[in-house]
């Protein structure tokens, strides 16, 4: 009976992950998460110093 209960917990956490991951591919979540977070990327990578010998 605990085995079944289990692979039912296990079912669910799958379905779960299955539905947010095509949420995420669906509404393109991941590319605007980054767009939103470029700027920060960008101030700290233009901070960093650079060797400028070629």
């Amino acid at each position: 009976m605990v085995f079944l209960y289990i692979i039912l917990i296990l079912a669910i956490v799958v379905v779960c992950l299955f539905v947010l991951s095509f949420l995420v591919y669906f509404f393109n979540l991941d590319m605007k998460l980054t767009a939103k977070l470029a700027p920060l990327f960008e101030k700290h990578y233009d901070k960093i110093d650079r060797d400028k010998h070629l």
